[in-house]
């Protein structure tokens, strides 16, 4: 493991783990690399950003640490499973149930209600309907949307679906969220709301959080600060940050 992203020692157990990492895209007979050989340990409850200039493949990264996309080379393991040796629908099952994905645009879908994306994933799981109901009604309380259930996405304000959509990402209670600038299309006020109840709700479940993000000040708020420069990831010091 490199040294820049050493595991820290306050957390234990590892959610998430990255050995040798390697992204190479290709056309035709040309070869762009964006990232080679980086190694990351994300310990059960820490928090990690991942700062870096637009272009330098943060998005990519998260994307292959949530196995959305697959590796040139090396290996992720989340929960402690290669996710390589999985099949699809293995691998989309221990998505499902070990990792939330939090993105910039709330990504639910338009034709259910916040109560039903947030239903969705406890209902993939195979758990019963019921069982969904009260989950999902539990967590849109949690951030604050009890009185927005039946509304669709088309009738909630950008930070109300902001925050259906952390309810979502957490309400398999899974040991890695995943956020690729979830805060980026809110405004400073919301934007601060959003983030605040990401880390109560994180710190309650226990669940780590790596966050992309290119608000340093967020940043510092988390356990660790990376920065991914010209394919290599390298931890901050906090006069970096």
């Amino acid at each position: 493991m490199s040294e820049a992203v050493m595991q820290p020692q306050k957390h234990q157990g590892e959610a998430l783990r990255a050995e040798g990492l390697a992204m190479t895209y290709a056309e035709g007979k040309l070869r762009t690399p964006v990232f080679d050989g980086i190694d990351l340990s994300v310990h059960s409850g820490e928090t990690v950003a991942i700062l870096g200039a637009s272009g330098a493949g943060k998005s990519t990264l998260l994307h292959l640490l949530g196995g959305l996309d697959t590796p040139t080379a090396g290996e992720v393991f989340v929960a402690g499973q290669k996710m390589s040796s999985l099949s699809d629908s293995a691998r989309g099952a221990l998505r499902n149930k070990a990792l939330g994905f939090v993105y910039q645009f709330h990504h639910l879908l338009p034709e259910f209600t916040a109560l039903e994306n947030v239903m969705l994933p406890v209902l993939l799981s195979g758990a019963h309907v019921p069982d969904a109901l009260k989950r999902a009604k539990v967590l849109l309380e949690a951030v604050g949307l009890g009185h927005r259930l039946e509304h669709k996405p088309g009738e909630l304000s950008g930070g109300e679906r902001q925050r259906a959509a952390v309810a979502r990402a957490l309400v398999n209670r899974p040991a890695c969220v995943l956020g690729d600038e979830p805060t980026g299309n809110l405004d400073e006020k919301t934007a601060s709301t959003v983030f605040e109840l990401m880390l109560a709700l994180n710190h309650e479940q226990q669940t780590s959080l790596v966050l992309v993000t290119h608000d340093r000040r967020l940043a510092r708020r988390l356990d660790r600060v990376l920065e991914l420069h010209e394919g290599k990831l390298r931890q901050l010091r906090p006069d970096e940050v």
